[in-house]
């Protein structure tokens, strides 16, 4: 579950749901109809069942005892997450992969949908509140672990952007034109850019460090001031009229400005290690009687 980037545990949940999912759809299908054909010759809903069982049927069934015991010991110590908790992880995700769409996109991509994954990030949250009083971060693991990866605190050189985006240079040199009489950047972006993705939100591009764009582009973008609107630049995908919002400065990588960032994410892989023990340890507590198993 590549796409998932929080962390490996919470990708192991989602695609268990995902797996469990496909051996429903089985049950769905009326029993004398073929899932596919090859020559005439049917592969069968029981075929398939079986073969789903097979390969993935006793991991996905330990992950749901799994996530029972977690529900259950979480109940126990009364820890609750709430959907404001919830929707604010999944922004972070749609976040990281560039917007809603992409997000929607990648749903899609794995055969899942927005209610599986707030409820595999439900259970993630409760496992982090669960193992928390057990796991301790040391001021010594943090600066080790900032000196090991120092880059990644480093912050380049950044531009906000917008751009129009058109085919020729004659119908750029008539926007530009009616930019400088005045007229509104976001709504010309809006009617004339060809650029799908940034059109409808007036061109906006965001943030991005230099290298992000094609060079023609970001040669302008770093070199032009802070709310000037640059004459057509030709690339590789046409002529873009440039509009610079914002600046930010490089930054050093700063180890108390980032502390908090370190603390979280060493947390996520102590839980991401740690994890399996915890429940293994738990599962002793429960009468457990696995027949998927038994049948195996």
């Amino acid at each position: 579950m590549a796409w998932i980037k929080k962390n490996k545990l919470l990708s192991a949940l989602l695609l268990a749901f995902i797996i469990a999912a496909g051996v429903f759809l089985t049950f769905t299908l009326n029993q004398n109809n073929a899932v596919a054909t090859i020559n005439g010759e049917k592969i069968t809903k029981d075929e398939l069942y079986t073969k789903l069982v097979k390969q993935y049927g006793s991991d996905t069934v330990d992950q749901m005892i799994n996530d029972k015991i977690v529900e259950a010991e979480a109940e126990k110590k009364k820890i609750t997450v709430s959907n404001s908790t919830i929707n604010s992880e999944i922004d972070k995700l749609k976040e990281q992969y560039g917007g809603e769409d992409a997000f929607n996109q990648a749903l899609v991509d794995n055969n899942t949908t927005l209610t599986a994954l707030k409820n595999d990030v439900k259970n993630y949250l409760l496992i982090k509140k669960l193992l928390e009083p057990e796991i301790k971060i040391t001021e010594d693991e943090m600066k080790t672990y900032f000196e090991e990866n120092k880059d990644s605190y480093a912050t380049a050189e950044q531009v906000k952007a917008s751009h129009i985006l058109v085919a020729d240079e004659k119908t750029a040199k008539e926007i530009k034109q009616k930019l400088d009489n005045g007229e509104d950047f976001a709504t010309l972006a809006k009617k004339y850019s060809t650029d799908e993705s940034t059109k409808d939100n007036g061109g906006e591009l965001g943030y991005f460090a230099k290298g992000t764009m094609v060079t023609e582009f970001d040669n302008v973008a770093f070199t032009l001031p802070v709310n000037k609107i640059s004459d057509p630049v030709k690339t590789e995908y046409g002529y873009h009229i440039i509009k610079v919002e914002d600046k930010k400065a490089a930054q050093a990588a700063n180890y108390e400005a980032s502390k908090a960032e370190i603390k979280e994410t060493l947390f996520d892989q102590k839980v991401d290690s740690e994890y399996q023990t915890w429940i293994d340890s738990k599962k002793k507590n429960y009468d457990i009687e696995n027949t998927l198993s038994s049948e195996a």
